[in-house]
């Protein structure tokens, strides 16, 4: 009866929730989720920022008496997912070229794929792969385009590599640290988790900002 309603409860799980998810399935699932949402197109929609800060914030046995989490096994959890994500995800578009998003009607697939796409273009294959790491959607994307626009394997695997590392570990400590200082954290971890998420931003529109502001410059120069 226990393992039934153990399964029942796996079975009933949020996807979309990283409370949900983190309470069914642990450390592994965190592993499985980063994979899912860096490797595979179909998991473009799950909560990757908030799963890692939650996760990392979870270990601190502060914010839910429910569950504590292990600092170390989450660390290496995320790390392994999430490079072995978009390491899979670059050989599928390699393989597959553009006819993994053809067979998709999702608007938002698609509009991700044009944001990977210019990306690639605008900032070249170094920057743009970083970048992509802190962009919902963009970061399921870029990989299996980068691979069907032939970016090199060595250039992929290096950037690939330095982004997923500074995303997945910056964004675990970061909940951690959280956690290990401030009371009753729990309480105010949706708007954190929000904040979380926008910071996250902050490269990509620093970049952009940037790149306008040099064009500008050059356009009254010239």
């Amino acid at each position: 009866m226990t393992t039934a309603m153990h399964l029942s409860s796996q079975l009933a799980v949020n996807v979309l929730d990283a409370r949900s998810l983190l309470s069914a399935f642990g450390v592994l699932g965190v592993g499985v989720v980063l994979f899912a949402e860096t490797g595979l197109l179909i998991g473009f929609f799950l909560p990757g920022d908030s799963l890692l800060f939650t996760a990392g914030l979870l270990c601190t046995g502060t914010a839910d008496h429910g569950l504590k989490l292990s600092l170390g096994p989450l660390l290496v959890a995320a790390a392994a997912g999430t490079l072995a994500g978009s390491q899979c995800g670059y050989l599928l578009g390699r393989r597959a070229g553009g006819s993994l998003l053809a067979r998709s009607r999702s608007a938002r697939l698609h509009h991700g794929a044009r944001r990977a796409e210019a990306l690639l273009q605008r900032y070249g294959h170094a920057k743009a792969i970083v970048l992509a790491r802190f962009v919902p959607v963009v970061r399921t994307i870029l990989n299996p385009m980068a691979g069907a626009l032939r970016v090199p394997v060595r250039t992929f695997t290096l950037w690939q590599v330095t982004g997923g590392l500074v995303w997945s570990l910056g964004l675990t400590l970061a909940g951690y640290a959280l956690g290990s200082s401030v009371p009753n954290v729990d309480r105010y971890l949706l708007p954190m988790v929000t904040v979380v998420i926008v910071l996250s931003l902050v490269p990509l529109i620093s970049e952009v900002y940037r790149s306008r502001r040099d064009a500008k410059t050059k356009e009254e120069r010239g």
